[in-house]
């Protein structure tokens, strides 16, 4: 009589056990920021008939975290396959909230800026989409490295970056478009571009800046002179196109090392008459209500985020599954230091919301959004006889 096989047991993968792993880190850490995002949102006394904005910072994060699993499920090659027709609708839709005579019951204006798009149930903000779209497109095209290896090949990678970026600047949207650079040359580097063709690149970019100072819109150009005053002591701007900032560092210094608790912090933020309070100076609030305790809190979580994705990129060979974890993380923490940085004084104001944590429909999806796309790519089997992504050895041209 014939023995039953023995049953093998499949041992996984180490490198896929650990990409899981991390994958889920990243969950853990976004999940963390949302719902202190809840919390501190609820801190926020509304005004009068203001809608319950902790309430609805609750529904945007149902829809993120339906649209992560959305974007997680299929193999991030499909991302790759849709990334420039992505990439084009985009384009489109950024085109289409700047035309003038669009009914404004379709694109709404605010505060003179023309960014969102009413989809009947709430405002969609093409931008926030936009920086996805453009970190497929961008990893699609670098993962040839014949491309980016020459200085020539680096105009195409900034076309692609120029045009989204300048049409953002138009709305205007002066913070979203600063997120670009910086994650276009994180995503080079990390492809293997050449240092010295990018320090060519940059150093012509910081020849260029002062040129684009005339091109900013007025409110814009206050900022940068409130905290230039700012930076020498000069507070003669506090009550004027100062306010903002000069009320964010008083209510983020108010809470110390612990904070003051809930029911003085929202006090506090009552009388300061702090601009923005639930959505780009949501920082200060955070600070105010939990102190330096509370900031190291929320930068220690982001920088958990940001390592989880790091590791998933080394951890992946497929070149487009490395380098787009390497632009969201870029991404995320050029957000978090460019919010963090404007609420405590560190940087001019831009208006630009703390992932997870700030109230925003578009912006809380989208940032769900690149957190599914991280746990796609770590959860993805790799290939045992697949070549290392960017394996240089240096006698490539010059």
């Amino acid at each position: 009589m014939r023995s039953a096989p023995a049953r093998t047991r499949v041992i996984p993968r180490p490198r896929l056990v650990m990409m899981r792993s991390v994958g889920w880190l990243c969950v853990g850490s976004a999940a963390l920021l949302s719902v202190l995002g809840v919390v501190v949102i609820g801190t926020v006394p509304p005004g009068p008939g203001e809608p319950n904005l902790a309430i609805m910072h609750i529904v945007h994060l149902v829809v993120g975290l339906i649209a992560a699993v959305a974007v997680a499920v299929p193999h991030y090659r499909v991302a790759q396959r849709v990334s420039y027709p992505l990439l084009a609708a985009v384009v489109f839709m950024l085109v289409f909230v700047l035309i003038p005579w669009v009914p404004e019951a379709i694109v709404r204006p605010r505060n003179g800026a023309r960014r969102w798009i009413n989809v009947l149930v709430t405002d969609f903000q093409p931008s926030e989409l936009a920086k996805i779209a453009w970190v497929l497109a961008l990893a699609s095209y670098l993962r040839f490295r014949e491309n980016y290896r020459k200085l020539v090949g680096l105009f195409l990678p900034l076309a692609l970056t120029f045009i989204p970026m300048g049409l953002i600047l138009v709305e205007p949207d002066l913070g979203t478009a600063m997120l670009f650079l910086p994650t276009l040359f994180a995503m080079l580097i990390a492809a293997g571009a050449k240092l010295r063709h990018l320090a060519l690149v940059m150093f012509i970019g910081l020849s260029l800046a002062p040129a684009m100072y005339p091109l900013l819109e007025p409110h814009q150009k206050d900022r940068i002179k409130a905290m230039a005053a700012q930076v020498v002591g000069d507070d003669r701007y506090h009550n004027d196109i100062g306010f903002q900032g000069a009320r964010a560092m008083t209510l983020a210094g108010a809470g110390r090392w612990t904070g003051v608790g809930r029911r003085h912090a929202a006090a506090l933020i009552t009388y300061n008459g702090l601009p923005e309070d639930h959505n780009d100076m949501i920082f200060a609030v955070v600070t105010c209500r939990w102190g330096m305790l509370g900031a190291m809190t929320v930068w220690g979580t982001f920088v958990l985020l940001c390592a989880g994705g790091l590791v998933i990129a080394a951890q992946c060979k497929d070149p487009f599954g490395r380098l787009v974890p390497v632009g969201l993380v870029a991404m995320f923490f050029s957000q978090m230091a460019i919010n963090t940085g404007m609420s405590i004084g560190l940087m001019p104001i831009t208006g630009m919301t703390l992932p997870f944590v700030s109230a925003g429909g578009s912006s809380l999806v989208s940032a769900w959004i690149m957190v599914g796309l991280l746990l796609n790519i770590a959860m993805r089997r790799q290939r045992y006889l697949a070549r290392e992504a960017f394996n240089f050895d240096g006698r490539d041209d010059p």
